[in-house]
């Protein structure tokens, strides 16, 4: 899910979708508007599930995507070589995610461990553990 938003309201540290990706955006530079243009922002940010770096240039007055984060707590019920499965505290639901890119992340899943994750345009990423 996602929500339309003007990209001159953004700032660094906020959420983006660029190329149907959610991005977490690292800079941000605007232009002044000319004399016969308008006023356009400069975005470069990185991806949260791949990792990769994007730019966008657009009107400061453009409509961009901004993902819905929805951050939730899960129970570690299993570690399997491509996944790690997951139980939501909430809705009891069981799922699977990728495992975390992050070493020291990788190193504290157990079964049993509480974990904060977050779920964004349906997909899942573990963020940290409780």
């Amino acid at each position: 899910m996602s929500k339309p938003v003007e990209l001159g309201s953004l700032r660094v540290g906020s959420y983006i979708i660029i190329d149907g990706e959610p991005c977490r955006i690292v800079e941000m530079a605007r232009s002044k508007p000319g004399k016969h243009g308008s006023a356009k922002a400069r975005v470069v940010a990185i991806g949260i599930f791949d990792g990769v770096k994007r730019s966008l240039v657009k009107p400061v007055d453009a409509q961009v995507e901004v993902p819905i984060v929805d951050k939730r707590s899960g129970q570690v019920l299993s570690i399997m070589p491509g996944a790690v499965q997951l139980m939501d505290l909430e809705t009891y639901e069981v799922f699977e995610a990728p495992p975390p890119d992050e070493e020291g992340l990788r190193a504290k899943l157990q079964p049993g461990v509480e974990v904060e994750y977050w779920r964004i345009l349906g997909r899942a990423k573990i963020m940290r553990v409780k």
